[in-house]
């Protein structure tokens, strides 16, 4: 075997391990399995005021109350590790399991006292980074291609400073109306209540 096979074949192996890891999580999720679900606590966390859980149960338990984030980001997970299996298709796979596995890895450190997780986390991450690594070439060629933008004429600067007073002007009308619309919703309900 030369060396372009062992990277070739490497490159293949570091896919399939992402693919069987993230799957198994995604699985998890998707089953009820890896968080606390809502309705669902083990009796020491439900017993346990907040002051005295453990950061690992705070975030098991608030991570479980919304089953349809985890829906979101098992679903990801899953498609960006089948993705992962096709040579057509597997930097798109990277693309869309790299902020999630980023995600993941600052989520452990903040919130969990536990480090297997964030060391699983890591692992999948550096994985995912190799076949990056592998595929440089062709990363390359795609941020060159994506940012290589070929301006015919040049705006002059009265236009851009006109563009940008009445993006600022829409910003504030923006911000006006969402301001408005939240006091009149927060008015509204004080009338309720009283």
């Amino acid at each position: 075997m030369n060396k372009s096979n062992y990277k070739v074949s490497f490159e293949l192996v570091l896919r399939q391990c992402v693919f069987i890891i993230l799957n198994i999580y995604a699985l998890s999720k998707l089953l009820g399995g890896q968080f606390y679900m809502n309705g669902n606590l083990p009796t020491e966390v439900a017993n346990t005021t907040l002051s005295e859980a453990s950061g690992f149960s705070l975030a098991w338990t608030f991570m479980g109350h919304s089953y349809i984030y985890i829906f979101f980001v098992g679903v990801f997970q899953l498609l960006g590790a089948w993705f992962l299996l096709w040579n057509k298709t597997k930097l798109i796979g990277v693309l869309i399991l790299l902020p999630i596995m980023v995600n993941i890895i600052v989520f452990d450190i903040i919130f969990l006292d536990v480090y297997p997780a964030l060391a699983n986390a890591i692992i999948v991450l550096l994985m995912l980074l190799l076949i990056l690594f592998f595929n440089k070439e062709l990363v390359k060629d795609t941020v060159i291609k994506l940012t290589n933008f070929q301006s015919k004429t040049s705006v002059p600067i009265r236009q851009r400073l006109i563009t940008f007073g009445i993006t600022i002007l829409i910003i504030v009308l923006i911000f006006s109306f969402d301001s408005f619309i939240e006091y009149w919703l927060g008015a509204s309900k004080e009338k309720i209540i009283e």
